[in-house]
């Protein structure tokens, strides 16, 4: 089975899915990473504020870390190799690094994603119709 971990920038908590503002991205993440679960696949998720240790025992995070800063977050390793950076894969990568169907994942709900464009970010400051 192949290994996953995904190493994640600093959020206010472990999925970055809380509060108001979420990033569909996350959410899409999440998502994702939950169908895998109920395959059988597990991948490992590290958020910088709430894991730092797995930062510094990754060797691999650690040097892409020291060589190019945090903005390379979130890194995604797979097998011990960095296959991304700087961005989530997209269902069809994540789908081919564990030879299963896209189809798998679904689709992310349109009312969502219509919701967070039309006010642009879930936010009760900027007057968000989601709060």
């Amino acid at each position: 089975m192949k290994k996953m971990q995904i190493f994640e920038p600093a959020m206010c908590c472990s999925t970055g899915v809380c509060g108001v503002g979420v990033d569909p991205e996350l959410i899409r993440i999440s998502t994702v990473l939950n169908t895998l679960s109920k395959k059988g696949i597990e991948v490992e998720r590290f958020n910088l504020s709430n894991a730092p240790q797995e930062f510094i025992k990754n060797t691999v995070v650690n040097k892409l870390i020291n060589e190019k800063g945090i903005d390379v977050l979130p890194a995604i390793i797979l097998d011990g190799e960095v296959v991304v950076t700087g961005r989530y894969p997209t269902n069809e990568e994540i789908a081919k690094y564990f030879e299963i169907s896209v189809k798998e994942f679904g689709t992310q709900p349109k009312v969502l994603k219509a919701t967070i464009k039309k006010s642009g970010g879930c936010s009760c400051d900027s007057g968000g119709d989601c709060c």
